[in-house]
């Protein structure tokens, strides 16, 4: 009989074990993402996705972790190709996290031993993600189907680690939490108008409050 080759599959980084929250960070070119990366790192908010929509994240990788290298982990999301894979882990991504589920950007991640989180949302898109040797699989978008979702998963898939993304507000990540997730994946409810001009000291504020509800709802 053939035997099933079960890919070595890379753990999720102590920070995010200790945080359990990834900022998702959408803006119009890498430049403006410094500000804002240090009013959540103040907050207690320390793992933070770049997403390849935001003009210059390959350009400004190197210089963000530098940046940010003692107090934060920074990955790339929103990677839709193995070549984009491949050029987000040479910039230095501590992570990576798709919004599909690519059998290749897995592989080549796990070649690597780099975390990633493939997103999808079926059953079938999700056992994919978690069977190729995903970190934990992201189910987006996780606002259509809500936190439930995780008991009916492991149901038939027992040991899948799973991260809401996409429409996640504070209240939703606790009870995310609750019902066993990973981690959470929060964008505009946690960023605001960061990006626009906001009160960074009130985007520290919401990362604070995030950071302390879900520890509170994991513990």
């Amino acid at each position: 009989m053939p035997t099933t080759v079960t890919p070595l599959r890379p753990r999720p980084s102590r920070l995010l074990l200790d945080t359990r929250v990834i900022a998702v960070l959408r803006a119009t070119h890498a430049v403006e993402y410094e500000p804002v990366i240090e009013a959540l790192v103040g907050g207690g908010v320390k793992s933070i996705e770049l997403t390849l929509s935001t003009a210059g994240v390959f350009e400004h990788l190197p210089a963000l972790r530098e940046r940010f290298g003692a107090d934060a982990e920074i990955g790339v999301g929103t990677v839709t190709t193995v070549a984009q894979a491949v050029e987000a882990i040479e910039a230095g991504a501590s992570y990576l996290v798709t919004p599909v589920t690519s059998t290749g950007i897995i592989e080549a991640a796990v070649s690597r031993g780099i975390p990633t989180f493939p997103g999808g949302l079926t059953p079938t898109e999700l056992h994919t993600g978690w069977a190729a040797g995903g970190t934990a699989v992201k189910v987006f978008p996780a606002s259509l189907v809500g936190e439930s979702y995780i008991s009916m998963l492991r149901g038939p898939f027992p040991g899948i680690q799973v991260i809401p993304s996409g429409g996640v507000g504070i209240d939703d990540a606790v009870r995310w939490m609750k019902a066993g997730a990973l981690a959470v994946s929060v964008g505009g409810p946690l960023l605001g108008d960061a990006f626009a001009g906001g009160d960074l000291r009130a985007l520290t504020e919401r990362a604070t409050r995030l950071a302390a509800a879900v520890a509170e709802a994991a513990a």
